[in-house]
């Protein structure tokens, strides 16, 4: 499923700002492949469960995910970046 849009909300923006250099490198070079293709085995994504039932993830790194809700119309909203914190 190719994305058309994603939205990102404030907490995921200022969570970015706080990565590493080159864990922002590392986001960078997976957005395209999350957007061709969200489901691309590289990126590792799966659904959630428990409190974040809604939501899905994707990996960046060993360590660290995106969170993401999908969205009407192949749009998605990115939630978070963090290490495995992210799904407390």
């Amino acid at each position: 499923m190719r994305i058309t849009n994603i939205v990102y909300e404030p907490h995921f923006q200022r969570a970015y700002k706080k990565l590493s250099p080159e864990l922002k490198t590392a986001f960078i070079e997976r957005l395209p492949l999350f957007v061709e293709e969200c489901f691309n085995p590289k990126l590792q994504t799966h659904k959630l469960s428990g409190k974040h039932k809604d939501q899905w993830s994707f990996s960046i790194s060993y360590s660290y995910r995106v969170l993401f809700e999908f969205l009407p119309s192949n749009q998605v909203l990115f939630i978070d970046v963090d290490d495995h914190d992210i799904y407390k």
